[in-house]
């Protein structure tokens, strides 16, 4: 079932403190043609979760009744059934998870908690809440899962991950997500839940935390520290810049048939290594370092378990189907996210120095 025609009221945006949720809310207030809805965020505001990152998005938006914060866990459905109630939710898009693939080697139980248990929760409370009288699930609602091309495995060297490709997770993480898939179409063709699902590529940009890939390297480059590498640094990745995937969630949502998967890629596969090296030169040039001596900090670590060797998305479906397309090139992205960490240095004290954790404790309390 199309959705083009739908208005999009409330909209329960799960994780919207975390990276790519918080420029998806700002995506929808700022950019997106024809929402003219209300946006409730919920986030348990973990070690991920950053509110100060929507500070500015609070005091404007919450002024207008057009931005609202709810700070809880997806798993306490008491709490989840109450957000349903009180905001009259049409639309979910959920971002919430757990998702460093190291944390999920070290500790996994918190993965299948939230990418599991809490997918579980929210799907069943949107499955009981958008039931008719006569017991069918009304079709103006959406549930929009976010979801990852880790679900996919490994890829050797050609191929791509495409929406039939079978599933192969190879961490906790993956695994973890892989799950919460199956779940969100179970849910579609079980009960006839209008579920869409998106399978994304390595984002980048702004508000990423810092101990993803890129900004853990510029971060890094700035303060004179070693920049760790995982095994050989030919691991392969495809990225794409956080606005652009907002934009294709967008348009999923707009255009996206209920019970279908869409991938979204940023065909624009790089080895580590050599991502490194272009990341080096921006931020020499930027930041007025010797780019000579900031890769005579490379270091070569050990690999980690389970670390996949390729991912590559094959996104021709959504650019066929939905007209989406990726609008900012990789050296443009790089340097929009190099620029806006060198004009930030207070976000990103806040985060090293665990003041934002504080910050969030003194306005919304402890959960």
């Amino acid at each position: 079932m199309s959705r083009n025609m739908r208005a999009f009221k409330n909209i329960l945006i799960t994780g919207g403190a975390g990276f790519i949720g918080c420029n998806f809310i700002r995506f929808l207030l700022e950019k997106a043609d024809g929402f003219s809805g209300r946006i409730i965020n919920l986030d348990v505001l973990t070690y991920a979760g950053n509110s100060m990152s929507l500070a500015d998005i609070e005091a404007h938006y919450g002024a207008s009744r057009r931005y609202f914060f709810e700070h809880g866990d997806i798993c306490d459905r008491a709490f989840v059934e109450s957000i349903f109630k009180k905001y009259d939710i049409d639309t979910v898009v959920h971002f919430a998870a757990e998702s460093h693939v190291d944390r999920s080697i070290l500790g996994p139980e918190a993965f299948i908690k939230t990418n599991v248990m809490g997918t579980f929760t929210l799907l069943d409370v949107a499955r009981n809440t958008w039931k008719a009288a006569d017991g069918n699930i009304r079709q103006d609602a959406l549930f929009h899962h976010i979801s990852t091309d880790e679900v996919y495995g490994s890829l050797g060297d050609t191929g791509f991950f495409t929406e039939a490709t079978p599933y192969d997770p190879r961490s906790p993480y993956s695994a973890s997500k892989a799950s919460s898939d199956h779940l969100a179409m179970a849910y579609s063709h079980t009960y006839g839940l209008p579920v869409t699902l998106s399978n994304c590529s390595n984002n980048y940009g702004p508000y990423q935390f810092p101990e993803k890939l890129i900004p853990l390297m510029i971060l890094n480059m700035l303060e004179g520290k070693a920049l760790p590498v995982y095994g050989d640094g030919k691991n392969i990745r495809d990225w794409l810049y956080v606005e652009d995937h907002n934009a294709a969630v967008w348009t999923i949502m707009q255009k996206g048939a209920s019970g279908k998967t869409y991938n979204i890629g940023g065909e624009n596969e790089w080895e580590n290594i050599k991502l490194l090296n272009v990341l080096i030169d921006i931020v020499s040039k930027k930041a007025g370092i010797d780019a000579d001596k900031i890769r005579g900090a490379i270091t070569y670590v050990k690999d980690r378990p389970g670390h996949d060797r390729r991912y590559a998305i094959d996104c021709s479906k959504i650019k066929r189907e939905l007209g989406w397309k990726q609008t900012v090139s990789f050296e443009e992205g790089l340097e929009h996210t190099v620029d806006w960490y060198l004009a930030n240095p207070s976000w990103i004290e806040n985060i090293r120095s665990g003041e934002y954790q504080h910050w969030i404790k003194r306005n919304y309390g402890e959960r």
